[in-house]
């Protein structure tokens, strides 16, 4: 096991090395060094749940540290978001609120420092608002407060939260399990490398998750209102999460999101004027939008998926409802199925999946894991100006969809094989 941690921390070390050289790393050498890091991983997870024994914690904790330093030194690739991170929480610290005027608004301010410029120049769509929501800009803001324009404070503060998901994970499921999310490459890259604060409400919505298990369900309720703040994806699992709670719980979740959103709302609005035009134009890496928008006008799609992701939601929620027993969601199946219907899978959106299936380990869910940074071929990291700069070519989101769709086929023979019940991972109390 240690030769498999010291064989990641040599391909982190290399990606940190070609993130700190200009330009972005060439694409051949990020696959490369995703599968380096990736593959082994899952062959030490097998080699451990075959023999039935517990992964070492203390060993899980080193390495998955040691990965995430790897991370700190490197810095973002393939992504420019940190701008309006840094710009965000720059605006919060010195106006009181990181909404209202767009970027672009302040290019030919004089009163914006040399520092703040150098960031503004480098945020995507200027022209639009920032779209996150007040509990992410709240991490923004500390970052500023610690060390304003810095993407490395921002980092630190998401790897901490991100280990407080491991420890999270290690009391809801096998020290096995936790494994493939604690070494997993698209958590590394997507949280330790490039700061996507994804993981921050994801560790919000399974801390609640734990809270409600013990039925510590006030806690579990500022929690959950918490991390619907960070981003409505924390919404989803609300119903299953505050199930079996009292009126007065549910109140509390209800004051916790209308606290986190007062501040802001009566005075400079919010994050949703910027959602209402990415939910009615953005599209990018879709699965089943991409399919349909063939057939479909891209309104006449988007709600035919709206519908058929509520319906699928309403049918696991009553299903579960009228189950007896008391398990932890399954937010794989969610979230899952919420980005198989969105116009936009973004890599980072794994980031609220991926903590379900530590608990609930599928083939599908963790090929993904990897076959979803295919996302990053791209007319602009391919330097290929034919294309449109986030145009994808057809054959590397054919193989994305391919991979993760066998990886589904195979979960189906092994349930056949096995039965339902050796899906489950979870430490059931």
């Amino acid at each position: 096991m240690d030769a498999v941690g010291a064989w990641c921390v040599l391909g982190y070390t290399a990606l940190a090395v070609l993130a700190r050289q200009p330009g972005e790393p060439p694409l051949p050498a990020f696959f490369l060094l995703v599968a380096w890091t990736g593959l082994p991983v899952f062959g030490l997870y097998l080699h451990f749940r075959r023999r039935e024994e517990p992964f070492p914690v203390g060993r899980l904790i080193f390495w998955a540290v040691a990965f995430r330093l790897c991370g700190l030194a490197g810095g973002p690739i393939y992504e420019d978001d940190f701008y309006r991170y840094l710009w965000d929480g720059y605006r919060f610290a010195t106006t009181g609120s990181p909404y209202g005027p767009a970027p672009e608004t302040f290019f030919v301010d004089p009163a914006v420092p040399a520092a703040m410029q150098s960031v503004l120049s480098g945020i995507n769509y200027p022209e639009l608002p920032t779209i996150y929501a007040p509990v992410t800009q709240a991490i923004f803001l500390l970052g500023y407060w610690l060390q304003p324009g810095s993407v490395t404070v921002l980092q630190a503060i998401l790897i901490g939260l991100d280990l407080a998901m491991v420890a999270l994970l290690l009391r809801l499921a096998p020290t096995r399990n936790v494994l493939l999310y604690a070494w997993c490459p698209l958590v590394i890259k997507e949280i330790a490398f490039t700061a996507h604060p994804d993981g921050a409400g994801a560790s919000l919505l399974l801390a609640a998750v734990a809270l409600s298990r013990d039925r510590r369900w006030q806690v579990a309720a500022v929690a959950l209102g918490l991390a619907a703040g960070a981003k409505a994806f924390g919404l989803v699992l609300a119903p299953l999460v505050l199930a079996g709670a009292r009126l007065r719980h549910w109140l509390l979740f209800a004051a916790t999101v209308a606290a986190v959103y007062a501040p802001f709302a009566f005075r400079s609005g919010s994050e949703l004027t910027s959602l209402q035009v990415f939910a009615r134009e953005w599209e990018f890496n879709s699965w089943l939008f991409g399919l349909l928008k063939i057939a479909l006008p891209p309104v006449e799609a988007r709600l035919a998926l709206g519908l058929a992701f509520a319906a699928f939601w309403a049918w696991y929620h009553v299903k579960t409802f009228r189950s007896p027993a008391r398990a932890i969601p399954r937010g794989d199946w969610i979230f899952g199925g919420l980005l198989a219907a969105s116009p936009v899978i973004n890599p980072w959106y794994l980031l609220w999946l991926l903590p379900f299936a530590a608990v609930y380990p599928t083939i599908w869910a963790w090929t993904a894991s990897l076959a979803v940074m295919l996302s990053y071929v791209t007319g602009l990291n391919l330097q290929d100006y034919a294309m449109r700069p986030y145009g994808q070519p057809q054959w590397a989101r054919g193989l994305e969809f391919g991979l993760i769709l066998c990886g589904f086929g195979c979960d189906l023979i092994r349930r056949r094989w096995t039965g339902p019940g050796s899906q489950a991972g979870a430490v059931h109390r």
